[in-house]
């Protein structure tokens, strides 16, 4: 490798408090070393940036405006690097993660950005079963088409795993400050930029869970922001010029239908599995049953079942009905 080829590690933070030394640690001992790790802190008052150590490869500064999007711009004037990653300061990356990521970009061209497989762990307890299931779905997706099919599932590419081709970060703008998640926001935004995203296989990040994290304490990182967030996306790039039908009838399925009318979507019914009663509806639409789904028709069916299962079950209906993703239809959920 030539000194040419470099990448700017940015990490956010605010009070990271234990976790930080250790994150910090796992950037600084990468397997590739021609890096630097521009530390940004974001108002903290735990005393833990002022107390890491010096490093050549490091600097800290303040933010120079509130919050992560912020921190992340202000990383970004200082950043020298062809390539820019994110890391987070509670998260432990392997000693191989950068030099891993860099060789991928470097061998797939067409790939803008590229995150990495994760394993979720605690200090404090069991891991729960909602969170292995997200990991093993998170892990299983490499391939840029696979990530592209599922993007409206769940936030395929894990925050604190994404290297960046330096010009894609610049081309998007970078993290933008949505009122709902950040880096999903940025990830659809870099989707329907024609930007091509990727994974190499093997897990390159420890994904801490803790109570104190910013995903279970900040109101944009609510369950009801990521449905506005997708329904945002959809009303503005897939469904111009064409009604939505959606599959389920569930809790998931209602709040996908609030959030899209509140965008101008239109929706013209529910699908269910069901038997189907006599004037049923949903929301002063009605509900069909699943004869009524055609591929090559005006609408465009969104799946929105909360259940794994079940959404693998929709998804081996849509094959079977000869029915294309992007073109027929979308797994929301």
């Amino acid at each position: 490798m030539t000194s040419s080829v470099l990448i700017s590690v940015l990490l956010p933070v605010r009070n990271g408090g234990a976790y930080l030394s250790a994150a910090v640690d796992s950037i600084l001992r990468q397997s590739y070393s021609n890096i630097e790790l521009i530390v940004v802190d974001d108002h903290s008052s735990d005393g833990a940036v002022e107390g890491l150590p010096a490093d050549p490869k490091m600097r800290c500064v303040k933010n120079n405006g509130q919050g992560v999007s912020a921190a992340m711009a202000t990383a970004m004037e200082l950043a020298k690097g062809q390539f820019i990653a994110r890391m987070d300061a509670d998260d432990i990356s392997e000693p191989s993660r950068l030099l891993t990521q860099l060789r991928y970009l470097q061998a797939k061209p067409d790939v803008g950005l590229c995150g990495a497989e994760v394993e979720i762990f605690s200090d404090d307890a069991e891991v729960g079963g909602g969170y292995r299931r997200y990991q093993s779905w998170i892990n299983a997706l490499h391939e840029p088409d696979e990530i592209a099919a599922n993007i409206f599932v769940e936030s395929p590419i894990p925050n604190p795993t994404v290297m960046f081709r330096r010009e894609v970060y610049e081309q998007l703008g970078g993290f933008a400050d949505p009122v709902w998640h950040e880096d999903y926001d940025l990830y659809l935004r870099a989707h329907f930029a024609g930007i091509r995203m990727g994974k190499p296989a093997g897990c390159l990040l420890r994904w801490r869970d803790h109570d104190l994290r910013s995903t279970r304490n900040q109101s944009r990182y609510l369950e009801k922001q990521l449905i506005a967030c997708k329904a945002h996306y959809l009303a503005k790039h897939v469904l111009q010029g064409r009604a939505a039908v959606i599959c389920g009838t569930g809790p998931v399925a209602s709040a996908l239908h609030d959030a899209l009318v509140l965008e101008g979507a239109e929706v013209l019914a529910f699908v269910d599995v069901t038997p189907l009663q006599p004037g049923r509806s949903k929301r002063d639409k009605p509900v069909l049953a699943y004869d009524s789904v055609k591929a090559g028709s005006d609408v465009f069916y969104l799946g929105a079942l909360g259940m794994s299962s079940a959404r693998q079950a929709l998804q081996q209906f849509f094959n079977q009905q000869a029915m294309r993703v992007w073109e027929d239809y979308l797994l929301c959920a």
